[in-house]
């Protein structure tokens, strides 16, 4: 007899360590059956086997080492107790009890995944559901895994992925909030900074006007003055009258230049932080780019080109804060990408930026759309009625495209999803890109959808419908 026990009390549910659980757990990590026993040997065999180990679901069967198939407790059980079963089965081959209850044999790798096991185990007709399942660990090495004892595990997991999303939901409400006080605080900066800086441009306006008169008059009264008098000229010369002259203008005119820049920057940042939940406002979509590039405008002095090539756009019915939201992550995420390859690139750095407006959506245009994967409330065919891509209206296209190192292929479609992200924890939560699909369709009815070549740079694509 070849009886090969591993471990005669595989663990229990109530022992297992939840602490290793994962939800990429696969099958070979569980406690597996490991009893084997040749065809040929007698019924009785099978019979001592189940009586002295009564948890076990079943046994392997092989024949000069080889593996045959599978007899569950429930179907020797079954056989047994017909009438003159054990008088039948019990003196004879195992060979002649395996024929009669053989039944189809769900075999998994050992890599399987115990969630996708569990849902091939009950998907099994109802005659077969309460097999057990034989998991292979190896061309040689098969086991016997419980039904019930997979479902447990998969209730674990599915346990565990509740949790975990009730965490992650919870660290997206903690990062929305700060992202609203940001924004509301900003706002709030942005209003009170405004009015110096407009006191500050329109007196600097003023006062570069004044030094010109005041140059003027200076210049008649030189002109009257055929000679100056000696301590006159002594004081022209201890100041440097003439780089005085010049220079106070120059100093004047780049206050005057300054000045408007910070009006700019306060103006970007009162776009940026806008907050329109309730109605929709004429957006010009220039000016939100513009702002946000302004806002980046210290990032993208290390070297990097911005191209611009603006199309004649219609005011858009939209929320401006929310789209200058999306135009900064995928700027910023665009700025990082070309930081990484700068010193080891020789192309300069380049990002560019066009707009146009299309007549027609094209069909290849959505099949570009990807949308953010379990999430019930993205549609997730988007060819269905709730596509809010219509073919005979008119779209603004925004294209922001840079020459980076590209997307990995096998990472391009989960990069909406929420908390994914390749950046260490001080450069990304992985909400960026899951924030501005939803501001895109959710809240504008667009898409927003990438196409990525790994050595050679990545473009996100915006669709805003114009009705």
């Amino acid at each position: 007899m070849n009886v090969c026990i591993e471990d005669c009390t595989p663990r229990s549910a109530s022992v297992f360590s939840r602490s290793n659980l994962r939800l990429e757990s696969t099958l070979q990590e569980l406690s597996l059956y490991d009893f084997q026993v040749d065809l040929d040997q007698v019924g009785m065999v099978l019979a001592k086997m189940f009586e002295t180990n009564p948890t076990i679901p079943g046994v392997i069967l092989n024949h000069d080492s080889q593996f045959i198939g599978m007899i569950s407790r429930r179907r020797f059980l079954e056989h047994l107790s017909r009438p003159y079963g054990r008088e039948l089965f019990l003196p004879r081959s195992i060979r002649a009890l395996y024929k009669l209850s053989q039944v189809e044999l769900l075999i998994l790798p050992g890599d399987t995944l115990i969630v996708d096991a569990a849902r091939l185990a009950i998907m099994r007709s109802p005659e077969q559901i309460y097999e057990p399942i034989i998991v292979q660990i190896s061309e040689t090495d098969y086991r016997l895994l419980d039904t019930q004892q997979l479902l447990i595990f998969q209730s674990f997991i599915h346990q565990l992925a509740t949790e975990l999303l009730q965490e992650q939901t919870q660290s997206q409400l903690m990062q929305t909030e700060k992202l609203a006080s940001l924004g509301q605080m900003v706002a709030g900066v942005a209003h009170e900074i405004r009015n110096p800086v407009g006191c500050i441009v329109g007196n600097t306006h003023c006062l570069t006007q004044y030094y010109e008169d005041i140059m003027q008059l200076i210049n008649a009264y030189e002109q009257e003055l055929i000679t100056p008098r000696p301590s006159i000229e002594e004081l022209k010369e201890d100041i440097d009258w003439e780089f005085l002259k010049n220079d106070g203008l120059q100093m004047l005119k780049s206050i005057q230049v300054s000045s408007e820049q910070l009006k700019h920057l306060v103006n970007s940042l009162r776009t940026f932080s806008h907050m329109e939940n309730k109605q929709r406002r004429e957006t010009d979509i220039h000016e939100c780019l513009d702002s946000t590039l302004i806002i980046l405008k210290n990032r993208l002095k290390v070297g990097i080109d911005v191209i611009k090539s603006y199309g004649n756009l219609p005011k858009f019915l939209g929320y401006s804060g929310l789209l200058s939201q999306v135009f900064m992550n995928l700027l910023a995420n665009a700025i990082d990408a070309l930081e990484e390859t700068a010193n080891h690139s020789h192309n300069t750095a380049k990002i560019w930026i066009s707009t146009h407006v299309a007549d027609s959506c094209p069909s290849q245009l959505r099949s570009l759309i990807i949308p953010p994967k379990n999430n019930p409330e993205y549609p997730q065919n988007t060819e269905s009625s709730e596509d809010p891509l219509t073919p005979n209206s008119q779209y603004i296209v925004i294209r922001i495209t840079d020459n980076g190192p590209g997307i990995p292929k096998e990472i391009q479609n989960r990069i909406f999803d929420n908390f994914f992200t390749t950046k260490s924890a001080e450069k990304g939560t992985g909400l960026g890109l899951a924030i501005s699909h939803q501001i895109i369709y959710e809240k504008h009815g667009g898409c927003l959808h990438l196409l990525s070549t790994p050595g050679i740079g990545t473009e996100f694509e915006i669709v805003l419908p114009l009705i």
